[in-house]
């Protein structure tokens, strides 16, 4: 069955909010002529002609449409198709047609659950939907990882930076191609700047700083050996006892320069004294000090070269290890010199005395293992600008591995999910392919059993009966020559033509619609599901047919909510107040109230709306009227003959009074040429063209009409109906009961 309408962007629905109506078994809808009725039925006969609307059936199944409407008409009478039916004397076939549409049921209640399951209720839901879902979420989720590295590795990501599912897609093809090796981020950005970067160039490598001469003067002998004079000298064993050797070696050139006179006594010393001084600090001892002369001046040049050289290791900068450790060490080592300069120093001014120079051994392992680093970060630099696709490709892998390994929690739970829901669906596509098997076996089956009984004949018995209860016995439906259709022909068989009043063709065309529910226009298809639409079927009936035609469609709005036929679901739409409550009045049709639907269609300045209601919102013609009063604007022309209706009805038709001339004297100027317009049935009836004769709409503003109809009321001592009517508050309780009392006589009465 239809599950709902929508009605939108045409004629007489242009320029309104879409208006989307939820639809039941049995849907009742009420509106005057020219609001849109026929549309909304034509809507449902061809929605395919009507693109701006939606027409959405339950589980997607859409069943065979039946619409009585203007359409309808125009197109079978005249020339009516005969009707298959099944016949009743073949009771053994019609009981495995039965069978066979309950086993068809059966399948397609399944079928109709599994298509929801699916795909929702509305089409838009279902596993489907939720795989959709999941699949946007996981772009989302996985786009953030993406947005997390892609500055430092964009190359790697070219094709699909822009494109969420582009990235998916080849997230998910690494996820089962991609055997490169994990690797940390920062190793990975390191190489990105050569690989990804500007075109690189070869790098040269960095030669070893040279320290093993600085670092042998550490172990020169003459650090540790006392230099003082010569032993067997007269004076020797003095200075050895006092231990002052290098003191009277600094002392000497004072005695040179003081012309042999003991710097201290000043005592003329004798030559043997000199020549004692001279034989003390002999040749040995003078090689001995030209040795640790030697030493320092070497350790200065070899320190000097050494720091030189570091220096240079450093400007520029390189790019191949850290400048800021070999900074590091180089001025540690500078500590390490000055500190072994400051030792030499004092051995030079004390060559009796030994020391020991402290040893750059583990700065100059910690600079040559910097220099051994860079030089290895250049080797790969320099292979890799001998081999740079290959790095690139091979760096992209890696770097796709980072990001798998950052996102494989997300990928494991994604693709059992996906699969799982993947299973649910092939599952249920194969079921629902499956029972659409079925049921064409079943249809065939049907369709092979139906024209063994079927036939036109007992639907021309049937309206015949129809029309001759009723008294239409001057013409009647017989068999064409073909077999195959049908022609209303009068007693002597001569056709009807054009000689059937509107009347009797209105009733003819219902009888016809009636029993084509229960048949088929073909031997197939008598007892497919199918949803039924009355579009004002009551047009030209006398009394007594629109009661006929009203009890049979209340029968066949039965059988949809009873399900225990074809008919699956009934719209009926009317503007008769009549029809309307004879139809669907509740005590006449016993369905339940989730059952049924009412709704009003309405147009108010050229544009129809239609909307559903709570409760029928079809009382009498009279309140009608006054809903008419109450909902139209001040721009409706088509107002004031409203007034009129009510004015004639409540107080000449109903209370039988003639206020004419009394009401008259309650108004003056203009008010009282609209006073006079509206009670115009005095002399021409509310009805005829006269009602015009004072006072058109175009002369005075709408609202003029309202006031002075409101206090027609007020000067007549109605004011109490008037409020009630209106919907608004009355000014007097006593007003508020007899308004009461009139609108109970009103209803036990209305037309």
């Amino acid at each position: 069955m239809i599950e709902s309408i929508t009605v939108t962007g045409i004629p007489p629905f242009e320029g309104t909010e879409p208006a989307t109506i939820a639809l039941r078994k049995v849907n009742y809808f009420f509106g005057t002529n020219g609001v849109g009725k026929t549309t909304i039925s034509r809507l449902i006969a061809n929605p395919d002609q009507y693109p701006s609307c939606t027409v959405r059936w339950n589980g997607g199944q859409r069943l065979q449409t039946f619409v009585l409407n203007r359409d309808f008409v125009d197109n079978n009478f005249g020339q009516l198709s005969g009707i298959f039916t099944l016949g009743e004397e073949q009771k053994g076939v019609q009981d495995k047609i039965a069978a066979a549409v309950d086993a068809r049921s059966v399948e397609v209640t399944k079928q109709t659950q599994w298509r929801t399951t699916l795909d929702g209720p509305d089409g838009n839901g279902g596993k489907r939907a939720e795989l959709a879902q999941m699949e946007t979420e996981s772009e989302d989720n996985f786009w953030t990882v993406l947005q997390k590295y892609e500055v430092d590795f964009k190359d790697a990501f070219k094709g699909c930076r822009n494109d969420k599912k582009k990235f998916k897609r080849r997230l998910l093809d690494e996820r089962v191609s991609n055997g490169a090796a994990l690797r940390l981020m920062s190793e990975l950005a390191g190489r990105a700047k050569t690989v990804f970067g500007d075109a690189p160039v070869k790098a040269s490598r960095i030669g070893f700083v040279d320290m093993s001469a600085l670092q042998a003067h550490g172990a020169a002998p003459i650090l540790a050996k006392p230099v003082i004079g010569k032993g067997g000298v007269d004076i020797a064993a003095m200075i050895k006892r006092l231990g002052n050797s290098d003191w009277v070696r600094q002392g000497l050139g004072y005695y040179h320069d003081n012309g042999g006179t003991c710097p201290f006594c000043q005592q003329q010393t004798s030559k043997a004294f000199a020549a004692s001084l001279e034989a003390y600090f002999d040749d040995a001892y003078n090689t001995d000090k030209q040795a640790i002369d030697k030493l320092v001046q070497d350790y200065d040049a070899d320190a000097g070269m050494v720091l030189q050289s570091l220096s240079d290791l450093t400007e520029p900068p390189s790019d191949f290890f850290d400048v800021d450790q070999v900074k590091a060490q180089t001025s540690l080592l500078e500590e390490i010199v000055r500190t072994n300069k400051l030792q030499l120093r004092n051995k030079q001014n004390a060559p009796s005395q030994a020391v020991t120079l402290e040893s750059i051994t583990e700065v100059a392992d910690a600079i040559a293992t910097l220099i051994t680093q860079a030089n290895a970060a250049i080797d790969a630099h320099n292979a890799t600008v001998d081999n740079l696709d290959a790095e690139r490709e091979a760096l992209k892998a890696e770097v796709w591995r980072l990001v798998l390994d950052e996102l494989d929690p997300q990928l494991t739970s994604y693709e059992k999910r996906k699969s799982a829901l993947e299973r649910d669906i092939a599952s249920l596509t194969q079921q629902i392919a499956d029972t659409d098997a079925v049921v064409a076996a079943k249809n065939e089956e049907i369709r092979s059993l139906s024209r063994q009984t079927a036939g036109v004949h007992p639907t021309a018995d049937a309206i015949n009966g129809y029309l001759e209860k009723f008294g239409f016995d001057s013409f009647k439906l017989v068999v064409a020559a073909d077999g195959r259709s049908y022609q209303l022909v009068r007693s002597n068989r001569e056709p009807v033509g054009k000689t059937l009043s509107e009347g009797e063709k209105t009733f003819v065309v219902f009888l016809y619609f009636y029993h084509l529910l229960r048949g088929s226009l073909s031997t197939n298809g008598i007892t497919d599901d199918r949803v039924v639409v009355f579009d004002d079927p009551v047009s030209s009936l006398d009394s007594d047919i629109l009661f006929i035609v009203s009890s049979l469609i209340r029968e066949v709005c039965g059988a949809a909510a009873r399900d225990d036929e074809h008919i699956k679901q009934v719209l009926v739409l009317t503007h008769n107040v009549y029809f309307h409550h004879e139809v669907a009045f509740e005590r006449h049709t016993g369905i339940k109230k989730d059952q049924r639907l009412y709704a009003l269609v309405r147009k108010k300045r050229g544009l129809s709306s239609v909307a559903a209601c709570a409760e029928d919102p079809v009382k009498t013609s009279y309140e009608m009227l006054w809903v008419e009063v109450r909902e139209r604007g001040a721009n409706d022309s088509r107002l004031p003959n409203t007034l009129r209706r009510i004015l004639e009805y409540y107080f000449k038709t109903l209370g039988g009074i003639d206020p004419v001339d009394k009401l008259l004297d309650q108004f003056k100027g203009q008010d009282r040429l609209i006073c006079r317009s509206l009670l115009s049935w005095v002399n021409a009836g509310s009805h005829q063209v006269l009602d015009d004769q004072y006072v058109t709409p175009s002369d005075v503003a709408i609202e003029a009409f309202l006031r002075v109809f409101e206090k027609i009321f007020e000067v007549s001592h109605h004011a109490g109906h008037y409020h009630m009517m209106m919907r608004d508050a009355p000014a007097d309780v006593g007003e508020v009961s007899q308004a009461a009392a009139v609108a109970q006589q009103l209803a036990a009465g209305a037309p």
